[in-house]
């Protein structure tokens, strides 16, 4: 299986030539479109992002991905097998939370190139043949190497940001919901928020967080959204106490 991870969005034909590239070169293989909705150019939130949607993949799982706004820049292309599943794509931080979570990790840079390389789309013609063939069994040409942490930004193992607003306007934040508990307050978008279960749990119209099917701090307002109604947006800071 192959997932894809992007911050392409639907439009235009980017995500669909490189369907066509693992259609082409891995045709048994199963294509899943996880997501393409990651904040655009943003390595760091999409790093906190990717680690928190692998659950329902299989052991081998080859996850394409790519969040790359310094294609065609000195960045390295890399692949990466932490724990179960294997990932490629640029040396930018995107890898960092799910290496540093896994059981074992093991990086390689990708030193293969092929004849033809578009200096802006290395998703299509780089980082997809190498994801078809990895999950063919056979890692191109390579060596062994270390990933690299952008110094720009902290990378704390938790992130007290939002990192992503889906279609609904439900906000969710790089903090681990396994170590929030009910009784705390979670301080989003000039408002402090208390937990709930569920959307139901609360009147209409009302803002809280709950932990959100990803295992994410996640904020969201009954029958509302929180994007609109609370004015929170990716790169937010948020504060639990």
């Amino acid at each position: 299986m192959i997932a894809l991870f992007t911050d392409f969005g639907l439009n235009g034909p980017y995500v669909g030539q490189m369907h066509a590239v693992l259609a082409s070169l891995a045709p048994a293989e199963t294509i899943v479109d996880l997501q393409h909705d990651v904040p655009r150019h943003d390595a760091r939130a999409g790093a906190y992002l990717l680690a928190s949607v692998l659950g329902p993949f299989p052991p081998g799982t080859v996850f394409l991905c790519v969040v790359d706004p310094g294609v065609g820049s000195p960045r390295r292309a890399m692949v990466v097998h932490a724990g179960e599943h294997w990932f490629v794509g640029p040396d930018n931080g995107l890898f960092e939370i799910v290496a540093r979570r896994a059981a074992h990790c093991e990086c390689r840079e990708i030193l293969w190139r092929p004849a033809q390389l578009s200096s802006t789309f290395h998703g299509r013609d780089l980082f997809a043949p190498v994801a078809a063939s990895v999950a063919l069994g056979t890692l191109p040409e390579s060596g062994p190497a270390r990933l690299t942490v952008p110094a720009d930004r902290p990378w704390p193992d938790e992130l007290a940001e939002v990192i992503y607003i889906d279609a609904f306007g439900n906000a969710a934040t790089g903090l681990l919901a396994a170590g929030a508990g009910p009784g705390m307050i979670l301080h989003a978008g000039g408002r402090p928020l208390t937990y709930a279960d569920t959307f139901s749990a609360v009147p209409l119209g009302q803002p809280f967080w709950y932990r959100n099917s990803c295992g994410l701090v996640g904020i969201a307002v009954n029958g509302g959204s929180a994007a609109a109604d609370l004015g929170v947006r990716a790169g937010d800071p948020v504060v639990m106490e």
